[in-house]
């Protein structure tokens, strides 16, 4: 009854803080996400925050900060109530079809751009919301970038992304994986597939409690998917290409093993930002 009061009677930015700052905080330990909502709702940065603490909030904008916050409270991750996350460079929509990008993830896009040259063609397999295709295009403009997924939802977030990002040099085309895809296609695969195994505790912790689930697990190890991508990427990749696939932070040996087996005699491990091994990274080249 306190909070609901402390609603009905916010007046000014400061206030609006506070009150979304002490629910989330004392439920989620975050302090940010009422920043971010309220920057939504007022359509400004944070440093408008600061410099106008005791600007008054419409009835209709409290309302809209009150159900953010009570959406927030319940878990709903703040990329789905304002319907955008940050990627790289870009602002790109997500929605309940697209898994929220990950800044780990960029890790994925700076390894593919120390060999993505002007005219390679690159596949970025289960593309989601477009996040590692369009950074890849909106870095090297030269590129030919195709961005697949087997969702059709979700290709139509991506192909909005393009579209707003103003990325004309990507494609898009549903696919389950490259089963479609002629042999010797490509110089780059990338992807960032599911890895998660089926009864993965983290299902059931945090922002991936609201993700598809398609997007996230894949069978009882986890490697189903990134077996099938090794695989078919073996022979759709032109000599001298490049496969780069980001797995589970305990899953590199397994992964690597994966590669070698498919017939890459390049293989290499990197870490993310975090420290942890989350990408392989392997390459067709003669042994000669």
């Amino acid at each position: 009854m306190l909070y609901k009061f402390w609603v009905d009677n916010i007046m000014n930015i400061k206030q609006a803080l506070d009150y979304g700052r002490s629910i989330i905080y004392g439920k989620l330990g975050n302090n940010i996400d009422s920043n971010v909502l309220l920057c939504h709702v007022l359509h400004c940065d944070t440093t408008y925050l600061h410099m106008w603490p005791n600007k008054p909030l419409t009835s209709i904008q409290k309302k809209m900060f009150e159900d953010y916050i009570q959406k927030r409270l319940f878990g709903v991750p703040v990329a789905y109530i304002t319907g955008t996350s940050g990627f790289w460079s870009l602002d790109l929509k997500v929605t309940k079809d697209t898994l929220i990008p990950r800044e780990d993830t960029e890790m994925l896009v700076t390894l593919a751009l120390d060999v993505l040259e002007s005219e390679m063609i690159v596949i970025d397999l289960g593309t989601g919301a477009g996040a590692i295709a369009l950074s890849l295009a909106t870095e090297r403009p030269n590129a030919n970038i195709l961005a697949s997924d087997h969702s059709w939802s979700a290709l139509k977030v991506a192909r909005m992304n393009a579209l707003e990002n103003k990325l004309y040099n990507v494609s898009f085309i549903q696919a389950n994986w490259l089963t479609s895809i002629k042999d010797k296609a490509f110089n780059i695969v990338i992807s960032n597939p599911p890895y998660l195994i089926e009864d993965d505790v983290h299902l059931s912790e945090g922002d991936v409690r609201f993700e598809p689930i398609k997007a996230l697990t894949s069978g009882r190890d986890g490697l189903t998917d990134i077996r099938i991508i090794v695989k078919q990427a073996y022979t759709r990749l032109k000599e001298h290409g490049w496969l780069f696939v980001e797995h589970g932070y305990h899953q590199a040996n397994e992964v690597s093993n994966i590669f070698f087996k498919a017939g890459f005699k390049h293989v290499s491990s990197h870490r993310d930002y975090g420290n942890n091994n989350r990408i392989i990274v392997g390459q067709l080249r003669s042994t000669i």
